[in-house]
């Protein structure tokens, strides 16, 4: 039978728990200033205010660093925190404040994915330096001003940062598939593309984002000058021009996204293609045989990133278009192997 808690015992049981309540309150509360003030700069941003634009680094890379600053700063000054609480809350900040801007529709959730690994790093540097200015600087007055300064360090590059760091940058994107059918079979699944059932699509993170899926591809005639028309979910088409036309080595086409016929429900201003900072130039399907049954298919593309920040963005971009690229040649290796067990049976058949 176990001995009852002595009262000093049930008291300090008591403080331990008043405490951990108390902190918890803290830390919401810190979460929510956090919160509310990257929701307002967003806001501004939104408003196309001068000093400050979404696509810039005073925003997608100072905004979440101040907000695990205020938010550090705020739970350190009432009680001393652990170095891990520096680091992790301000997770808390910039998650809660994410979902406000999903909320009230501000951001989609494309844009949210690939802002949401460097907002969270950002964040903890921000709580670790809103820590350090909270226990090492004793003068409150100070304490008050190096957190104004971080505050408004969003709307400090607006002015004159595109002229520093924006970049424009064509970037290429190529994937190769062996496929199990002769060249004659997989040039007629690549020329044209009928239309892709969605179990024929293998899963895929970038869909799961909000990518939009591939449907078909059209072609008005064979040779140069011959169009595709290429088709994606939610209304998005790529009208690609040939301009190579080796037939079963090689098929290469110009791209143009058919901007003005895109719903802005299907992708982000941020990320839509033909827009402002990012578009699909260019692709190629080149093939190579192996052997008489085998053909390996290479899939390239050419995109163009245009923002202030590519050596962050570039990294998104490649890895969509990586992506789509994996997920059509899989279709199309699919399709190739399945005709030519077909083919072979029949010739067995005979």
């Amino acid at each position: 039978m176990l001995d009852p808690m002595s009262d000093a015992e049930l008291k300090l049981e008591m403080e331990k728990q008043d405490r951990k309540d108390s902190n918890r309150t803290l830390y919401i509360a810190s979460a929510v200033i956090g919160a509310i003030y990257g929701l307002t700069v967003r806001i501004m941003a939104a408003r196309q205010v001068d000093v400050l634009r979404v696509m810039s680094i005073g925003f997608i890379f100072f905004m979440p660093f101040a907000q695990g600053c205020i938010a550090v700063y705020i739970v350190e000054l009432k009680r001393r925190q652990k170095i891990s609480t520096w680091l992790i809350l301000p997770w808390l900040s910039v998650l809660s404040g994410l979902a406000g801007t999903l909320i009230t529709l501000l951001e989609g959730v494309i844009c949210i994915a690939m802002f949401l690994p460097i907002g969270l790093l950002l964040g903890s540097l921000g709580g670790l330096l809103g820590g350090l200015a909270a226990r090492f600087i004793k003068s409150r007055r100070r304490q008050s001003l190096a957190i104004a300064c971080i505050m408004i360090l969003p709307f400090m590059t607006g002015p004159w940062e595109k002229h520093v760091f924006y970049g424009w940058e064509s970037r290429r994107v190529e994937n190769v598939i062996d496929i199990q059918a002769p060249p004659d079979v997989v040039w007629r699944n690549i020329e044209r593309v009928r239309a892709i059932r969605h179990d024929e699509l293998p899963a895929s993170w970038a869909h799961a984002i909000g990518f939009p899926d591939p449907i078909e591809a059209t072609l008005s005639h064979e040779g140069v000058g011959g169009v595709r028309n290429a088709s994606f979910a939610g209304n998005l088409v790529f009208i690609e021009t040939v301009d190579v036309w080796e037939s079963r080595q090689r098929l290469g086409f110009t791209i143009a996204a058919e901007t003005d016929k895109i719903p802005a429900t299907t992708l982000d201003e941020h990320v839509r293609v033909g827009g402002e900072y990012f578009d699909v130039l260019r692709g190629e399907y080149r093939l190579e045989p192996l052997s008489p049954t085998v053909t390996r298919l290479h899939l390239s593309s050419q995109h163009r990133l245009s923002t202030d920040f590519n050596w962050y963005a570039h990294l998104w971009t490649d890895a969509v278009m990586s992506d789509l690229q994996k997920r059509i040649l899989y279709v199309v290796q699919q399709r190739c192997q399945q005709e030519a067990r077909a083919h072979q049976a029949v010739s067995s058949a005979l």
